[in-house]
């Protein structure tokens, strides 16, 4: 018996489904990002300058997701906001930002 091609195995339809769930990621992560750093404020623990370079790096890395993200590159746009995600977190966990209240 032939085997039936079906339209889940067709792989521009996989390709195409990959990319739509990472476009629906990059924007869904990096609208909590954008959210998230509204309200944060150094807590003192760390050298200002050197915090700031941190937070630079972030902000860089959220600018570069928007750079791919105009150009469908949605890996690069994914992992570029989830490195800046990562900035953000481990500032939080080290206690050198926190949420104003």
């Amino acid at each position: 018996m032939p085997h039936e091609e079906r339209s889940s195995d067709k792989p521009e339809l996989k390709k195409d489904a990959t990319q739509e769930e990472l476009k629906k990621e990059t924007e869904k992560w990096l609208k909590r990002l954008e959210e998230a750093t509204k309200e944060i404020k150094p807590t003192g623990k760390l050298d200002e300058k050197i915090l700031n370079d941190l937070l630079k790096n972030m902000r860089a890395y959220i600018s570069d997701c928007y750079h791919f993200m105009e150009k469908s590159e949605w890996v690069r746009a994914f992992e570029a906001v989830i490195y800046a995600w990562g900035i953000y977190e481990s500032c939080l966990h080290l206690k050198l930002i926190e949420k104003k209240t």
